[in-house]
């Protein structure tokens, strides 16, 4: 079946999920975690993007961000494209890096961005690498804690879920993901509707009823480029 195309409009709110072609690794070494991250911070920026959560593991990456007036796409298309020259020029590696088109779910935020921060910040433990996700680097749990790379996570929003005081709503951030320590995979936030959706159906129809458009793919990339680093 053909994937649909992307509904975009400011403020959508998406769960990008990026693998590894089949199955590789995409990160070797901490120097490819934090070429990442650099990579990360200096799009985000640019294309004002607002991140709400991130997970990087051996193999893929959870990103929970929220796009403004440019599309994800152009966002996204800079993002992999930088990481998969650095990683094939530092490994003495050629070609494709990630599996094909990275998935991008769009969520409704009211009914969800709670439990998609808890559920990517969990990943490290549902995958068995921590007790505790405290004790792992590459995601944006230590940032909501006052730990984490500063500047590059939005985490006003959340933490304004658990009240105006920013140490008493650390605290109870904290509480609610320990709260979730016992759950495993949760086919929901995978098992979405038409392809493209996370939300109920009253989400849905406010969407296609105001007929948002469809990204356009647009490169900022010269193909000739694009072409030299992946053969």
């Amino acid at each position: 079946m053909a994937r649909k195309p992307r509904i975009h409009y400011p403020g959508a709110l998406y769960h990008v999920i990026s693998r590894g072609n089949n199955r590789q690794d995409i990160f070797l070494d901490d120097t490819d975690w934090r070429a990442y991250l650099s990579y990360l911070t200096e799009y985000k920026s640019r294309y004002s993007v607002q991140l709400y959560a991130y997970a990087l593991m051996k193999t893929h990456v959870h990103l929970l961000l929220e796009v403004n007036q440019i599309p994800l796409s152009r966002f996204m298309q800079s993002l992999l494209f930088r990481h998969t020259r650095n990683f094939n020029k530092r490994h003495g590696q050629v070609g494709h890096l990630f599996q094909g088109r990275y998935r991008a779910i769009l969520c409704d935020r009211d009914a969800y961005l709670l439990e998609l921060v808890r559920y990517i910040h969990l990943n490290p433990v549902r995958a068995k690498i921590v007790g505790n996700p405290e004790g792992y680097l590459w995601t944006s749990h230590l940032s909501y804690l006052g730990q984490g790379k500063a500047g590059l996570v939005d985490t006003d929003l959340m933490l304004g879920q658990f009240g105006d005081n920013r140490a008493m709503a650390r605290r109870k951030y904290r509480e609610f993901i320990l709260d979730g320590l016992e759950a495993g995979h949760q086919e929901k936030f995978y098992g979405v509707r038409d392809q493209r959706y996370l939300g109920e159906e009253d989400f849905i129809i406010r969407i296609e009823g105001a007929k948002r458009p469809a990204e356009k793919v647009i490169y900022d990339i010269p193909m000739e480029v694009i072409a030299a680093e992946v053969t």
